[in-house]
């Protein structure tokens, strides 16, 4: 056998024969939080993940994705396993199974789990979740082709094509995706119909009733298809020329298509029964009505149309975010198709202005995931540097103490108060701070007072334009360690001498609004 060369982003906890799943995190500073937390536990190729059952170890790198690994064989070689499915959706079928499970425990029920393999399909593809008096069988990936009237209620993936038969036939139905969440997948249920968005809804917002799977959607949808009106009865006939029986299913379609605003369809099926011809009188009179019917709310349609888009285009122009994100669910359910050159460069536009929101709130993670690590790892360097003090390993004291005092700054609210009183007690030894720069806490307890670190005013996304005078860094390139140890590693945290201009500045620019706003009155 050929070793396999993808890599495996998806292990299970504890055991070969584990059902609790994990995700490992693609970047390197992710994955060292993530090894500390699981300092004490193991990782497997879980035989329920198509694996061969042996340790998994995991795998840094900073030029690529991180990932888990065999461990080598006895001989030294590396270890070949027959595994198929390794990506980040690989564990999904553990997730959908603990998810349902408590799901279901919180409502009074209980229900059994199979990984049923149809027609050879591998591990995975399907759930079945069979319940009290209903079965769920959740096809997660298109190996095995859902059937419609089997005694089992389908819940597709998102991959799995449904025809607008079955849709407009069965009026809906459930689907189901999983979204990353740190080292784990969360399940979303969704609820499509006829020419209608795709509804998606947490797991608690969802029921099982008689019907089976029900969501907030499906009301509103067995309401409207209940309730609509109907301009015609096909009533009982004998005998129909086959061309009157095509008329009428062509208006049943027709108004079906407008009833779910889909322009498309009514467009299409205007065309076909303005075709038709030695149809009856009284088929030919409701084609009339229809067919006027029809072009009149095409051009109400349009007319929406062309607001919807002038809308998008004004909210890009201002930049208002969370309404472009409302606008666009609408025209990519109602305008998705046949759009103008005109429209496809708004739509264009709105899209870059989501990318680009989604890369500022995803640079806003990093940040505080990069303080918060740079913030532990003070804390430990604050504990050593402290403990080599009491033991009076520095022959040189001051500068240990200022090291210190970089550190306990970094650090900041991880410090305890017995740490803070000993930081204070070493700044006055080292001749750093007056006797009395300390502060007395609630408590009564005195410990020194923190100021704001640089790094927490300025976010990453000025600093990094800027060079660095301390370490010479290049505008794009982090900080690297500058203080005489020779290491060249990257710093957690930029250089005060990078930050401090872009504070000045900024203080700068206030003073002079401050001045202009005088001015004015």
């Amino acid at each position: 056998m050929r070793r396999d060369k993808r890599q495996i982003q998806t292990a299970v906890l504890g055991s070969a024969n584990s059902e609790e799943p994990l995700v490992l995190p693609l970047e390197a500073i992710e994955l060292d939080a993530f090894r500390s937390f699981h300092e004490h536990d193991s990782f497997w190729c879980g035989l329920l993940l198509g694996g061969c059952g042996g340790q998994l170890t995991t795998k840094l790198y900073t030029d690529r994705v991180c990932h888990f690994a065999h461990h080598p064989g006895p001989d030294g070689q590396p270890h070949i396993c027959g595994r198929q499915a390794r990506s980040v959706n690989s564990a999904d079928h553990l997730y959908v199974k603990s998810e349902a499970a408590a799901w279901l425990r919180n409502r009074g029920a209980r229900a059994d789990f199979e990984f049923t393999q149809l027609g050879g399909a591998p591990i995975g593809s399907v759930v079945d979740i069979q319940l009290e008096h209903k079965t769920l069988r959740v096809h997660l990936d298109q190996e095995v082709a859902p059937e419609w009237d089997a005694g089992h209620e389908p819940v597709l993936g998102v991959s799995v094509p449904v025809g607008q038969d079955t849709l407009i036939d069965r009026w809906y139905v459930h689907r189901i995706r999983l979204d990353s969440e740190g080292t784990a997948r969360r399940v979303r249920i969704g609820t499509e119909a006829f020419a209608r968005p795709t509804e998606w809804f947490v797991l608690d917002d969802c029921e099982i009733t008689d019907r089976g799977l029900t969501t907030p959607a499906v009301e509103r949808i067995v309401q409207a298809r209940t309730t609509r009106p109907r301009s015609w009865s096909p009533g009982r006939t004998k005998r129909e020329p086959d061309v009157n029986v095509r008329a009428r299913d062509l208006l049943k379609r027709l108004g079906e298509a407008r009833w779910a605003g889909a322009a498309v369809a009514v467009q299409r099926l205007g065309r076909e029964l303005a075709g038709l011809s030695g149809v009856n009188r009284e088929s030919q009179e409701l084609m009339i009505v229809a067919l006027r019917e029809a072009r009149a709310w095409l051009d109400e349609q349009a007319e929406v149309r062309r607001n919807l888009f002038a809308q998008l285009d004004q909210a890009v122009t201002d930049q208002e975010h969370g309404r472009i994100s409302s606008l666009m669910v609408r025209v990519n359910a109602t305008a998705a198709h046949n759009r103008t050159v005109e429209e496809d460069a708004i739509a264009e536009r709105a899209a870059d202005c989501i990318a680009d929101l989604s890369r500022a709130m995803q640079e806003e993670i990093k940040e505080r995931f990069l303080a918060e690590s740079a913030a532990a790892d003070a804390s430990t360097r604050v504990g050593n540097i402290l403990r080599n003090l009491q033991r009076g390993e520095y022959k040189i004291l001051r500068p240990q103490v200022e090291t210190l005092v970089r550190f306990a700054e970094t650090a900041s609210k991880r410090l305890t108060r017995s740490q803070a009183r000993q930081i204070e007690a070493w700044k006055q030894k080292a001749g750093l701070t007056p006797a009395d720069s300390t502060a007395p806490d609630d408590d009564g307890t005195r410990q020194m007072k923190h100021k704001r670190p640089l790094h927490r005013q300025v976010a990453r996304r000025y600093w990094i334009k800027w060079h660095c005078p301390r370490c010479t860094a290049a505008p794009g390139k982090d900080c690297t360690i500058a203080d005489g140890t020779g290491t060249g590693g990257l710093r957690y945290v930029p250089h005060d001498e990078r930050l401090q201009p872009i504070l000045d500045q900024r203080e700068a620019r206030q003073r002079s609004a401050a001045r202009s706003r005088r001015s004015a009155r």
